[in-house]
């Protein structure tokens, strides 16, 4: 039991989540952990991006995140950066 109101019970541990993701450098596709990506949310679509480096080629990756995209990481445990604005 979870001991939360309205918070079902987990019956085991977690199971990791998996981002299918490719690289624009070596073209090669592969699963990321969420511990593999870094997303930072930003005040505007060009401050806002998710990171990883390619398990293949070694490249940094970095792919801007709209809102469903940033749902489903922050969903799945991906680290998140927010921007503040200095304004």
């Amino acid at each position: 039991m979870s001991g939360l109101p309205g918070v079902p019970a987990q019956a085991g541990p977690a199971r990791p989540v998996f981002f299918t993701a490719a690289c624009p450098d070596c073209r090669a596709r592969f699963e990321l952990s969420a511990g593999a990506l870094r997303l930072v949310i930003g005040a505007s679509d060009r401050t806002t991006f998710y990171s990883f480096t390619c398990p293949e080629c070694g490249a940094s990756v970095r792919k801007p995140a709209g809102e469903r995209i940033v749902e489903l990481l922050t969903g799945g445990g991906v680290r998140t950066l927010r921007l503040h604005s200095t304004v």
